[in-house]
């Protein structure tokens, strides 16, 4: 048990050596790191909001706004399946109704067959549910015999949308977050319809609030120049007519064809740069493949008619196609800022958010706090530390200064971790590793006792060392395993801080199980190897 073979001496030392790189860097500024050789560790610990100081914010999906558009969706797609396909089925009547709910009426009841086959498939069915495993669809369908048609939001079909939603807007919410250039923001879920944000080290949450809330769904219409605005206020717009206003100020208004001719989910890539001949900000855009294409056709047909760019229901742009684009390319120029440029590229990147968010809870946590906080927690660290390390040499002597030595190697192996894993050191984070301080020399206490009962009872120096940490390690590793699985329990069901605490704990499980038994045996077995004494100084 106290015999150590030449491999596994090399791999406790390259363990500990990795330790230490990877905890160095922790102790010099990003600027001296970056300066370092690329083969150098250069990852270090990244401060949470509670530390760092930052943003906090909490939306919600708004559910009312999605259930509105999902259903005005709906209508247009029963439209379709009714009116595209010969011959065609009369109606009257469609409409949604309430805020759950589409209905409609037939004119002819001898179709009721017809457009039962027509309408079925925009059940739209989802994956199978998990607990039942049967077929999940998003609405359910009913025709009476009097022609009377609804289609409503089944209750596992909303929730599981409205899961499914959140989803999306945690990816769009992210690939925003990480254009600005924050340091390791956290973005997650909270309950069933809230995303939680948090920028640490973010100095403007306003700018972030703004950035994230924006919806930015783009749609591209042709300017219906026929028809008099003034007329359409007045009484309404033509069929598939939409009045919109411009972000001008004052603002235009402009009646739009409803139908989009392209959207925002057909857009490659954009970017903010500055117009050749004006030298204003304006943002270029480049369409996928398909998307070329059907611009191309759209810009041939329509030369010399108005293209209105709209944005969340705002035109932001109406240009002139003054001739046939074939590229796949343009330019949005408007009375943009470098910066509102640069913004509205980002939202056209990361792509739209499939339904508005409302926020429910806002913090900006200043970076004094954040500083007082790292200060209270270096201060219980150290003192923890000190305690432990005094107690323990009072206790057991020559092996509680072995004890210290392994609780210091230790720490190292828990910053190095955290550092290789680029994880988030919070305040519950380092209450976790106080924590884990206590924990690391109860295992020293449990093999420390064992060897004092073994000498006890008669047996040599190294039968006693021998027997005390083989009869300990089972103890160790149900105390340690229990905690780890409490520990994954947390990171599992917990959030935000519950999260850093469980992480900084199943780490510094696994590093005490190695320091306070691996290692700590190494150093007695280097010290018997040594002395070789006749009694324990125990």
């Amino acid at each position: 048990m106290l015999y150590f073979a030449r491999w596994k001496v090399v791999l406790i030392a390259l363990l500990v050596i990795l330790g230490a790189m990877f905890t160095v860097p922790n102790f010099f500024t990003r600027e001296e790191v970056a300066s370092w050789p690329e083969w150098v560790p250069g990852r270090q610990l990244v401060l949470g909001l509670d530390l760092q100081g930052g943003a906090y914010l909490l939306y919600e999906v708004d559910r009312e706004s999605y259930q509105k558009k999902r259903l005005q969706s709906l209508v247009g797609e029963i439209r379709n399946a009714l009116r595209k396909s010969e011959p065609r089925i009369g109606y009257t009547g469609l409409g949604v109704k309430g805020d759950d709910s589409v209905e409609l009426r037939l004119r002819d009841t001898a179709r009721i067959a017809d457009a039962r086959e027509r309408l079925k498939d925009l059940v739209n069915p989802l994956d199978a549910s998990l607990f039942s495993g049967s077929q999940v669809n998003e609405f359910s369908f009913d025709i009476s015999d009097d022609g009377q048609v609804r289609f409503a939001f089944s209750e596992e079909g909303l929730a599981q949308r409205i899961h499914s939603v959140v989803d999306q807007s945690i990816e769009v919410i992210r690939r925003r977050v990480d254009q600005l250039g924050t340091t390791e923001p956290s973005i997650q879920r909270q309950g069933e319809n809230r995303i939680l944000v948090e920028a640490p080290g973010l100095d403007d949450p306003e700018h972030l609030k703004t950035l994230i809330g924006q919806t930015a769904q783009m749609t591209f219409h042709l300017v219906n120049v026929n028809a008099n605005v003034q007329q359409a206020i007045q009484t309404r717009p033509p069929a598939g007519g939409l009045l919109v206003y411009s972000t001008d100020d004052p603002p235009v208004l402009y009646l739009i064809e409803e139908e989009p001719l392209l959207t925002g989910e057909d857009l490659d890539d954009s970017q903010a740069t500055f117009d050749q001949r004006s030298n204003e900000p304006v943002v270029t855009f480049r369409f996928n493949t398909a998307g070329a294409r059907k611009f191309a056709k759209v810009t041939k047909q329509n030369v010399g008619r108005p293209f209105a760019i709209v944005l969340d229901n705002e035109v932001i742009s109406a240009p002139v196609i003054r001739e046939p684009i074939l590229g796949g390319s343009g330019q949005i120029s408007g009375n943009f800022t470098v910066e509102s440029a640069n913004d509205l590229s980002i939202l056209l990147r990361a792509g739209a958010l499939p339904a508005q968010l409302t926020i429910v809870q806002e913090r900006t946590v200043g970076p004094s706090l954040g500083a007082d906080s790292v200060e209270a927690g270096k201060i219980a660290s150290l003192v923890g530390i000190f305690a432990v390390a005094i107690f323990m040499i009072m206790a057991y002597g020559l092996f509680g200064i072995l004890a210290d030595v392994a609780l210091f190697v230790n720490m190292v192996l828990i910053f190095g971790a955290l550092s290789f894993l680029g994880a988030t050191l919070t305040l519950p984070g380092i209450a976790g590793i106080v924590l884990t301080v206590g924990m690391a020399v109860d295992a020293n206490v449990l093999i420390y006792e064992r060897i004092r009962e073994e000498s006890r009872n008669g047996r040599s120096v190294v039968s006693s060392l021998d027997a005390g940490f083989s009869r300990a390690l089972g103890t160790i590793l149900d105390a340690n395993i229990t905690t780890l699985i409490a520990a994954v329990i947390l990171f599992y069901l917990g959030s935000g801080p519950i999260r850093g605490f469980a992480v900084t704990l199943a780490i510094g499980i696994v590093t005490t199980v190695f320091s306070a038994f691996t290692f700590t045996r190494f150093l007695v077995s280097l010290w018997l190897r040594g002395r070789r004494p006749s009694k324990l100084p125990i």
